[in-house]
């Protein structure tokens, strides 16, 4: 009786703390060009039109004419003068946003890198500081810049992308809207020079802006959008408990290489599934702190990072056989699925060779719980 008490006082708790968060929304796109930063402005003329306090905490427009044009009437909130290896360089200015407090402020490039010596690291740290202040907050993105989707990114474009924001973060989105248009739309704009200059046009058209390429990236956006949607709607719109008890847990090594493939996997499947979820390393005593290798403890603890961000919650245990760990784990959290990497030896002949494996198999069937082998 006293849990149920306290679960209901937090929950309402929770509620409050909500309510006063400013409402966060996200544009979304396969790429540059396709059109977020001129649809943010847009807003902000509508919004202002209709008497709403909105104001620029930081937009970038490239230089592109259009873009630049719409910023003509909306108030604009100075950036912050930093001088970092001898040059005077810009940022938003954070705490000059929550002092004025606007109703709604318009922050562009979500993903950047802020400059060594400000506050936050991360602009998306920025935005999340701004919206505990009860600022509403239009911000914007491309797909190519989501954590879990970093290993797909790299596939598709050959790109290994630096800036990103966690995964966690779109979830945090009020509202996210896909900026969509169609491949031969966007190279089409590229080549009137709408989104890069004259000089270059050649090189964006022969690395980046490439039709299947531009095609790949299109369909991440559109089912990111569409699990967005879905998530809200699960959410929100009233139903069967019963329906939904889905329960993820990852299983990494210290030695595997694929580890941060399988965190991301996870992450997309828990993000489908909308439940929680969890990474799971079990240390053996030959793995003990004592005898890893350090590179094996640095990859370690970066696989960790990497998965906190993304949502899960890391479980470390010490135990001498894996199998007998992992369905303890599956047992505690009443896992439903269970995501492992890709065995180094043909699935065939490790089920049939392995002893080991096919416990887990087994004992995962008697289970009810589903195993998945990402690749």
């Amino acid at each position: 009786m006293d849990n149920e008490k306290e679960n209901n006082v937090k929950h309402f708790l929770d509620l409050i703390q909500k309510s006063r968060k400013g409402k966060f929304k996200i544009y979304i796109g396969m790429s540059a060009g396709v059109g977020k930063t001129f649809r943010m402005l847009q807003e902000a003329h509508t919004l202002l039109k209709k008497g709403i306090d909105v104001k620029i905490g930081y937009i970038e427009t490239h230089n592109r004419a259009e873009t630049h044009e719409l910023l003509e009437g909306l108030p604009v909130i100075p950036r912050r003068t930093l001088f970092y290896k001898g040059k005077q360089l810009e940022e938003m200015d954070v705490q000059a946003i929550i002092n004025l407090r606007p109703e709604v402020v318009i922050v562009d490039e979500l993903a950047h890198t802020n400059i060594e010596g400000s506050k936050n690291e991360k602009r998306w740290q920025d935005v999340l500081e701004i919206l505990e202040t009860g600022i509403n907050v239009i911000s914007a993105v491309n797909i190519q810049h989501i954590e879990s989707l970093n290993e797909d990114v790299k596939r598709i474009t050959n790109v290994d992308v630096q800036e990103r924001i966690p995964d966690n973060v779109l979830r945090l989105a009020d509202e996210v809207v896909n900026i969509d248009l169609t491949s031969e739309d966007l190279i089409a704009r590229l080549k009137e020079g709408k989104i890069y200059t004259a000089d270059k046009i050649q090189t964006a058209l022969n690395n980046f802006f490439k039709s299947d390429q531009i095609l790949q990236l299109r369909e991440l956006a559109l089912k990111e959008v569409a699990g967005q949607v879905l998530r809200k709607v699960e959410n929100e719109v009233p139903k069967n408990s019963a329906l939904r008890h889905e329960k993820l847990l990852a299983c990494i090594s210290s030695n595997d290489k694929t580890a941060k493939i399988v965190i991301r996997k996870a992450a997309r499947l828990a993000s489908y599934y909308n439940c929680n979820w969890y990474v799971l390393y079990v240390e053996t005593p030959k793995e003990s702190s004592d005898k890893i290798a350090l590179d094996k403890q640095r990859h370690l603890i970066n696989n960790f990072k990497l998965a906190t961000q993304l949502g899960a919650e890391v479980i470390k245990i010490q135990n001498s056989n894996i199998t007998d760990a992992m369905l303890k784990i599956v047992e505690q959290k009443n896992i439903t699925t269970v995501c492992i990497g890709k065995p180094h030896l043909n699935l065939f002949k490790v089920i049939l060779s392995t002893t080991i494996f096919r416990r887990l198999l087994n004992s995962l069937s008697l289970s009810n719980v589903d195993l998945v082998i990402l690749a």
